[in-house]
């Protein structure tokens, strides 16, 4: 008798619980920094935000998620290292479609030989 409402009642909670995901109530962008340079990034502001400032970013480390309103798969970027700053900054955003709400990676390299920014947008 006891198996007959245990069993029902374990099933129950674990439908309830494997049912949240994290993409199920977002109202925002959410964007993440990956460092895949060697040099670690003091600072990363991305669109001139100064409300989501990610800090200090080792290399091959990964940042927390910051939520914006509208983001690309291109943005304009600042980071700040101990020695530089160095500037991504596009000319202007007309035809590009706003991301969807969603997780995304930026995926930001300095390149050695020109002093620049490179950006790949993942998906998460």
């Amino acid at each position: 008798m006891k198996n007959k409402i245990l069993l029902p009642l374990i099933l129950l909670v674990l439908t309830i619980f494997s049912c949240d995901d994290r993409d199920d109530n977002l109202e925002a962008v959410n964007i993440r920094i990956k460092n895949v340079s060697a040099v670690a990034y003091d600072v990363v502001q991305i669109n001139g935000d100064t409300e989501n400032v990610h800090t200090d970013v080792a290399s091959g480390a990964l940042s927390d998620y910051f939520e914006y309103e509208t983001a690309y798969a291109y943005a304009s970027i600042v980071i700040e290292t101990e020695e530089q700053t160095y500037t991504l900054q596009p000319i202007d955003y007309v035809g590009e479609t706003p991301l969807p709400l969603g997780f995304y990676t930026y995926e930001l390299n300095i390149t050695e030989e020109g002093n620049s920014v490179e950006l790949n947008l993942v998906v998460d």
